[in-house]
């Protein structure tokens, strides 16, 4: 009797841990080594997930789910100095100002999970950027060296963090953008209308989805309020064309032909 409740009990585990993300370890150009997390896409496109600062991948768990769960693949990455990611140092220890402190380097962390996913055949156009805080700053920055990218999404983005800049890189963006933040941070919502402005100037209207959430921040906006709504802009990040009042294709009228 035990060894039957055993093996249905193994029986119900099995397709969980076949189905369970796979923990990997990833190398940048700069000698940081990386700990990740990677789900396989069932259609073909994924999410690179960016924490915010002094958190790590595990900041996703329930957007995860959700990713998972509509089809798509993931890779959560602990950036340089967070989680498990310490083999060169803690980022308590980094420099907080400098165009080149590691917090700005972190774009090298973005490039190596940018460059796993294309070794298994997955093209940059089928990869998204998600970031957090921290992280949607750093995935701004990184559309410099990774502008092919599908599209990009920020959760309380900032103008400057840690002296990691957004300007840059929206600026010369031409993918769709997806921008969340909260309305009662007066702030948080003045530095993200100035992103999407800018956003709009490269990308197009069209192109630029902005939503605001309550109280909440980062992934725990994601969580509460606008998980479904990063879905749909997943599967449909570019609104169609609308056409200006009146002006619709019209089918000149073909003469019927003459009757002897």
């Amino acid at each position: 009797m035990r060894n039957l409740l055993a093996l249905l009990f193994a029986s119900v585990l099995l397709p969980c841990a076949l189905n369970a993300a796979e923990n990997i370890t990833i190398n940048t150009e700069d000698g940081w080594e990386l700990s990740a997390l990677y789900e396989p896409s069932e259609n073909g496109r994924y999410v690179i997930l960016l924490h915010d600062l002094g958190k790590n991948k595990d900041e996703f768990n329930k957007l995860e789910n959700k990713i998972k769960g509509a089809g798509y693949g993931f890779f959560a990455v602990d950036l340089r100095g967070h989680g498990a990611s310490l083999n060169k140092g803690d980022y308590r220890n980094f420099a907080k100002t400098g165009t080149d402190n590691e917090f700005n380097q972190m774009v090298r962390d973005v490039t190596a999970a940018i460059g796993y996913l294309n070794k298994k055949d997955i093209p940059t156009q089928d990869i998204y950027l998600a970031g957090s805080g921290l992280g949607a700053n750093v995935a701004a920055k990184s559309l410099i060296f990774n502008p092919d990218i599908a599209g990009i999404a920020l959760f309380t983005p900032s103008l400057k963090t840690r002296d990691v800049l957004t300007m840059n890189g929206i600026k010369i963006n031409t993918k769709p953008v997806f921008i969340a933040v909260s309305s009662e941070d007066r702030k948080q919502m003045m530095e993200a209308s100035f992103i999407r402005n800018a956003a709009f100037l490269s990308s197009g209207e069209g192109r630029v989805t902005f939503m605001t959430a309550y109280n909440l921040r980062g992934a725990e906006m994601a969580d509460k309020w606008l998980g479904e709504e990063f879905l749909q802009w997943l599967a449909a990040p570019q609104r169609p064309p609308v056409l200006p009042d009146g002006e619709q294709e019209i089918t000149p009228e073909v003469p019927a032909a003459p009757q002897f």
